[in-house]
């Protein structure tokens, strides 16, 4: 898919005709699909979705029970948990699976969905890894705290005219004598640390000479100085890439990674999930292995079939902890959209090595990289879905005149019809800007896949499924594809939907006290209300 410039165009949710009871028990959406050893009772999907309700030590709270409570009430064929942390390391209020401490409650989690759903949907957990991320630094606190002082900052000061007049941070006398930071005077007098010649700084003056002689140039001519990943760091924040081989954890990630994934599938069969799903999609770790851009040079990246070696050998090492008679399927990118990306060839020559390894689904999304997410803002990290690849990821109204409804359906069925090509029946997930009966029924009879996903449509309404089954689709609340609730996950706050965050009328379904939770600051609700079916239309349907 190649990159579509945005434009103001800006689309209506369009009129939805909804099947009756009759005619969706008739539909192929409603009907069964097997995911490998796994059964689902319909081809509808909630994909995975953070919401922010785990503790900050990643347990599971009365918060996240609702949460996947509420979503089980709409009893779609399978529901998948919010990309869980398979180390065990601090990770904020997003749920882990790296220790069997985490069991307890995410057993508790698996009995919720099973009860709220009547028994009807399948469970999977989506288990994740990535690497560091740092907030973006000051331009003094990146120079004096994490620059590495080399000769590329010495040469690029001895060829700066100017150079070495004092900052702030370290004055010269009017006599021109050198400060304690070393910085030369107007007049040039060196500091203890070296001589500075007019055009610069002297190639033997000390870190601190040079910390403060970068810090007095212009941000532009520091930019021009830095290295391009210092840049990077600089202005974006530090963020570790997989091709950091000169970094032993980095290098020695595809000797770890398989271990931790399979003890967290094993922890997942444990607590009673259906499954897992792998995540290799994204800005996240697996799927930077799986990137044209990954240039690791230890037989894990350059070609195609270096790059799909580690996301292989971790699905052996799942499949051993956790047997042939268990869903394991995965998450990745049809098309990372972002400039010398991963396209929509090398997702089909992906989903091929995947199915023949043994995959049981194959769930396609696009987009949502770092790599031109846009600069945040100083003390603040940077969040994959903000440039275009985010935006293709997750379209919203304001796109061009291709529209977000249905948009990556044509990456799902290019990875479909590779599959089948190479003789594979491998279920295919397509999603992107999903929002109707009419649209999932002919991406599915078309063969644009083989299961609907839904993300924000389900968050705007998560009954919508069981409304359409019982024949009530009318009463479904559309998303309006505004992103509202993206907006809210880049803040890290709890994500909901302006659909009904504002509705306190009702209690939560789940609750017995007649409560509803709120917001920390009270403003929003955080569980959608409860749905009320219309007695009539139920008499209507036979029900």
């Amino acid at each position: 898919m190649a990159n579509t410039p945005r434009t103001p165009f800006r689309h209506e949710i369009a009129p939805a005709v909804w099947p009756s009871a009759e005619q969706a028990r008739s539909s192929r959406l409603f009907s069964p699909v097997d995911l490998g050893p796994l059964s689902a009772r319909t081809r509808t999907w909630v994909p995975a979705m953070v919401p922010w309700r785990a503790t900050d030590e990643g347990f599971v709270t009365p918060e996240v029970l609702e949460w996947y409570g509420r979503f089980a009430d709409g009893r779609p064929g399978v529901l998948v948990i919010e990309a869980t942390g398979i180390r065990d390391v601090p990770s904020g209020p997003l749920l882990r699976i790296g220790h069997d401490r985490f069991l307890p409650g995410l057993r508790e989690l698996v009995e919720t969905v099973r009860r709220r759903s009547e028994g009807q949907t399948r469970l999977l957990i989506q288990c994740i890894d990535f690497l560091a991320i740092k907030r973006r630094p000051t331009v003094e606190k990146f120079v004096q705290r994490f620059l590495e002082i080399t000769t590329r900052h010495r040469d690029g000061l001895a060829a700066t005219p100017g150079a070495g007049t004092a900052s702030d941070a370290g004055t010269a006398s009017d006599a021109g004598t050198a400060s304690d930071a070393g910085t030369a005077s107007d007049a040039g007098t060196a500091s203890d640390a070296g001589t500075a010649s007019d055009a610069g700084t002297a190639p033997d003056a000390d870190d601190a000479a040079i910390r403060a002689a970068l810090l007095a140039l212009p941000h532009e001519r520091l930019l021009e100085i830095l290295s391009p990943r210092e840049v990077s760091d600089l202005e974006m924040g530090y963020r570790e890439r997989v091709d950091d081989l000169q970094l032993p954890h980095v290098a020695d990630l595809p000797h770890v990674l398989p271990g931790l994934f399979a003890d967290a599938s094993g922890r997942a069969r444990e607590a009673g999930f259906d499954g897992v799903e792998l995540h290799y999609a994204h800005a996240y770790t697996m799927s930077s292995f799986l990137s044209r851009t990954n240039g690791r040079t230890d037989g894990y990246g350059g070609s195609r079939e270096n790059r799909v070696r580690l996301p292989l050998e971790v699905l052996a090492a799942v499949r051993e902890r956790v047997g042939d008679n268990y869903c394991v399927g995965c998450r990745f990118l049809g098309d990372e959209i972002i400039a010398g990306g991963s396209r929509v060839e090398d997702a089909v020559y992906y989903g091929t090595e995947f199915a023949r390894a043994g995959m049981d689904f194959l769930s396609i999304s696009v987009g949502g990289k770092f790599d031109d997410a846009k600069q945040p803002k100083v003390g603040e990290a940077a969040y994959p879905y903000t440039g275009e690849s985010g935006h293709e990821c997750m379209p919203t109204v304001r796109i061009d005149q291709r529209g977000p409804f249905g948009r990556n359906l044509p990456v799902s069925r290019a990875v479909r019809q590779g599959l089948r090509a190479a003789g594979f029946e491998t279920p295919v997930v397509g999603a992107g800007g999903i929002n109707s009966f009419e649209l999932a029924e002919r991406a599915l009879t078309q063969g644009d896949c083989d299961v609907i996903a839904a993300a924000r449509q389900s968050l705007a309404d998560p009954d919508w499924w069981l409304k359409m089954e019982r024949g009530q689709g009318a009463q479904t609340r559309r998303c309006l594809f505004t992103n509202y609730c993206e907006a809210l996950d880049q803040r890290h706050q709890q994500v909901t939907c302006q659909l009904w965050d504002r509705d306190f009328e009702a209690a939560d379904p789940g609750g017995s006290d007649g409560a509803i939770r709120r917001s920390p600051d009270g403003k929003r609700r955080l569980v959608p209300p409860p749905w009320r079916p219309d007695p009539d239309a139920l008499r209507t349907n036979g029900e």
